[in-house]
């Protein structure tokens, strides 16, 4: 039988049980066992029990849960309103004023966090009551608010990353360092538009507050310190080498505990939830992720990635071409599956395309973390939408409606990327050496 008539009907089997409601990590897993046992000629069971122990027994894995955690001990603690309430004195006389800190609070919160929903949620629930009270306009913030929560995927630490680099066998440092260049040029497409938007409309954008000292500015800040320092210390350790990536989530999982217990914001309870919720979505993670592993094999022993990768070299496709083929499935994809699934779902099948068109794994990372941050506010599988909707009691079209400029901004920075990939790589390479 044809290897590409086996990958359709493989796909056929996936979207069917997709279709029907089934588990991600099940639909994976039984796609594997289907390919395996009517496809090959070896036996899917021993395959199915070392995928499963070889995808999670990683040291690497290891960080995914401790930095789920450490965003929900920031989540449930009172750290994320102290942020915000540090950023609003700076932004006084910028076009936009308060509605930046919804992009900076994003920003300073994602990176620290992982977490697009995590993000989205708490910076959400401090700003928008705000903004909304001072007369900013309602459908601004909520588009910015979707649209910049998703910046906890892309600047470093990401959970998304982390997933993506077990996925590609990438290395986790390099992946991290590159996401922070495009993740700042994100935040300045954001404000960008937030800035031009209010010179557009000055009735919409309450009059500036009465002007602040240097000192109080100064006094102000005192509350992003705890946080700051948090992060600076996570990046320096991570980028000097003096500890790896699982070992950084370690630090950040302890810190931000003893910031939470020095402010006196920590409970019992909020760190039993925290706990609980970590539990739950790293355990959901690692089941995709083994699942994944198993399909992987079943790609492998078919054939199916290596019979892609020759065809695509076959058609000889121009790099932006193969490209802008890959944003179509994504972006189809992505209003199906969440950010997570979209990658394991099509690792064992792109990854060996794109490595076989010569593109670097670390720069192509960043690009699918764009992707599924676009898919974050897609309808009808948007996290960020399902975040802000039970948040505000608005119809997630309507949120994704005000989010669709911000939307364009994450195309911008898509196509600069591509046209200049160097914003990518430039961090990796200077501060750990250019791959051989």
């Amino acid at each position: 039988m044809s290897i590409l008539l086996v990958g359709g009907l493989l796909l056929l089997v996936m979207l069917l049980l997709l279709s029907g409601g089934v588990w991600i990590a099940m639909t994976l897993a039984i796609c594997g066992w289907v390919g395996q046992a009517f496809f090959t000629s070896t036996q899917p069971g021993p395959n199915l029990f070392s995928s499963f122990w070889e995808s999670n027994a990683s040291w690497e894995l290891a960080a995914l849960p401790l930095f789920i955690w450490m965003g929900e001990i920031l989540f449930r603690t009172k750290l994320s309103e102290e942020m915000f309430e540090g950023l609003r004195p700076w932004l006084n006389r910028v076009p936009g004023r308060l509605m930046h800190t919804t992009i900076l609070g994003c920003g300073i919160f994602g990176s620290v966090s992982g977490s697009s929903a995590a993000t989205c949620a708490t910076i959400s629930k401090v700003a928008l009551p705000e903004l909304v009270r001072r007369g900013y306009s309602e459908k601004l913030a909520l588009g910015s608010l979707a649209t910049a929560g998703t910046l906890g995927i892309l600047i470093p630490p990401s959970i998304t990353m982390v997933v993506y680099a077990v996925a590609a066998d990438a290395s986790i440092i390099r992946i991290f360092l590159a996401g922070f260049i495009p993740g700042l040029l994100l935040m300045a497409l954001f404000s960008g538009y937030i800035a031009w938007w209010s010179w557009r409309h000055p009735d919409q954008v309450p009059p500036a507050d009465a002007p602040t000292t240097w000192a109080e500015k100064i006094r102000a800040s005192g509350s992003l310190l705890p946080c700051a320092a948090l992060i600076v210390f996570i990046v320096w350790v991570l980028v000097a080498g003096y500890a790896t990536a699982t070992e950084c989530a370690a630090y950040g999982v302890v810190g931000s505990l003893l910031i939470a217990a020095w402010g006196r914001s920590l409970t019992w309870r909020n760190f039993w939830d925290g706990l609980m919720g970590a539990t739950r979505t790293s355990c959901m993670i690692m089941f995709i992720l083994a699942g994944a592993a198993f399909l992987t094999k079943t790609m492998a022993f078919t054939g199916i990635p290596r019979e892609l990768a020759e065809w695509v070299e076959s058609m000889q496709l121009s790099p932006y071409a193969l490209i802008g083929v890959l944003v179509l499935v994504y972006l189809v994809l992505g209003t199906a599956l969440d950010g997570i699934s979209m990658i394991v779902l099509t690792s064992a099948v792109v990854l060996p395309m794109i490595q076989k068109a010569g593109f670097d794994l670390v720069w192509f990372g960043i690009f699918v973390v764009l992707l599924v941050e676009i898919a974050e506010v897609t309808p009808p599988v948007g996290f960020n939408l399902f975040v802000l909707q039970n948040m505000t009691g608005k119809d997630s079209n309507t949120i994704a409606k005000a989010a669709i400029p911000f939307f364009a901004c994450l195309v911008v920075c898509i196509v600069l990327i591509t046209v200049f990939p160097d914003l990518v790589t430039i961090l990796p390479d200077a501060v750990m050496g250019k791959e051989q």
